[in-house]
């Protein structure tokens, strides 16, 4: 079971054989099963992505996270003898299997880490043949 899923898992608590017992039953799902909807939800996410991303114009990649973006100012911001990125999006999709809406307004990130921009033309968009997925 993943991190993720084990840390919200809730038990139940039911009475006991005597009044006022209570007994905990952990929810269980089977290690196939969840394997499955976490496939799943990746091949959502891909073809969301692929079904959105000729609709934005740059392509961001930070260490923690993949976006979609129109706009994008990246600053380099001095810290005493080190320097971080400041980095600002605006109209924005972000590729996160567990977020309920993907689309945001603006996203503001700052790392020591390293960021890529890359702008994108309308031929970069179209996906290799290989990687295509039929919907049937």
């Amino acid at each position: 079971m993943s991190s993720w899923l084990r840390a919200r898992a809730r038990p139940l608590c039911r009475p006991g054989p005597r009044l006022g017992q209570k007994r905990l039953d952990w929810w269980v799902m089977n290690e196939d099963d969840l394997e499955d909807y976490e496939r799943e939800a990746e091949l959502s996410l891909f073809r969301e992505y692929r079904d959105i991303a000729q609709q934005f114009r740059y392509v961001v990649e930070t260490e923690r996270r993949f976006y979609l973006a129109n706009e994008v100012d990246l600053q380099r911001r001095d810290a005493g003898s080190d320097f971080y990125f400041e980095l600002s999006m605006h109209d924005v999709w972000v590729w996160d299997v567990y977020r309920s809406d993907r689309f945001v307004k603006s996203v503001r990130v700052l790392t020591f880490k390293d960021v890529n921009v890359e702008e994108l033309s309308a031929r970069e968009f179209k996906l290799p043949q290989e990687l295509s997925i039929d919907d049937h």
